[in-house]
């Protein structure tokens, strides 16, 4: 049997890249899976690419994570629709880079209010039906960013650092009701938006890394398949990084 059979996943940020990866990976484990994106767009169009490899398996819903009212009104949606929630992934991320001096607040703003408040926005929303779920988990990606830190990415930086922060409070918190909680920091994978780096870039870059090559979505993907897996069951409050070694 399929490892996720009659289990429910939310992945945001599921339109695209990575996200849209890990929907495809926990939908290929028997997993209803909910795809959400800003965009009505990308993730129509990915969730129709994961129906055609497994029929019937993904929907979509277009809600900005950093509504928080939109957010709520998601979870009811979803818990209507396709029942209660076991996993929830916090992959929705965007980036507005620029050195700190020049920064706008706007940019500021629209990084911290989609990838950590975002956070906090689903994590409010499905709490109490995760508390009450078969094998909950709740896994948020972060980045090697948070994690080192980026010159021209103080706004990214920061608001990766801070979902790993509320990963290990959320997870103490939700301990004691066998909801666990993890953050997965990827380090450079090949996606549209590395494509589109310079060779230059990349070579300076895959220079910083042991394993010589960037990370591809599948890494992560099959890495959120674990930690959403009963076989992750006493495993909480860790970050992994799935970087090929960058920040060992």
């Amino acid at each position: 049997m399929s490892r996720f059979a009659n289990k429910v996943a939310v992945v945001t940020g599921g339109g695209r890249g990575i996200g849209q990866e890990i929907a495809r990976a926990l939908a290929a484990e028997g997993a209803k899976v909910a795809v959400v994106s800003r965009s009505a767009a990308s993730c129509g169009k990915a969730a129709d690419e994961i129906n055609a490899a497994y029929p019937g398996s993904a929907t979509a819903y277009a809600v900005d994570v950093a509504d928080h009212q939109a957010v709520q009104d998601l979870a009811k949606k979803i818990g209507e629709e396709l029942g209660a929630v076991n996993i929830l992934v916090n992959n929705a991320g965007v980036t507005r880079d620029g050195l700190l001096m020049r920064m706008k607040e706007e940019d500021w703003d629209t990084v911290l209010d989609t990838n950590l408040k975002g956070a906090f926005n689903t994590v409010k929303a499905f709490m109490r039906m995760l508390m009450k779920a078969e094998d909950p988990r709740i896994i948020n990606i972060a980045s090697v960013i948070g994690l080192i830190g980026n010159a021209g990415q103080a706004n990214y930086s920061a608001s990766k650092a801070g979902l790993i922060g509320f990963t290990k409070a959320v997870a103490r918190e939700l301990a004691g009701r066998s909801v666990t909680c993890n953050a997965v920091a990827p380090g450079f994978i090949t996606t549209d938006m590395t494509d589109e780096l310079p060779q230059a870039i990349k070579d300076a870059v895959i220079g910083k890394i042991p394993l010589g090559t960037f990370g591809e979505t599948q890494d992560i993907a099959q890495t959120i398949v674990f930690l959403a897996s009963p076989a992750a069951r006493y495993i909480t409050g860790q970050v992994i990084a799935v970087d090929g070694g960058m920040t060992m």
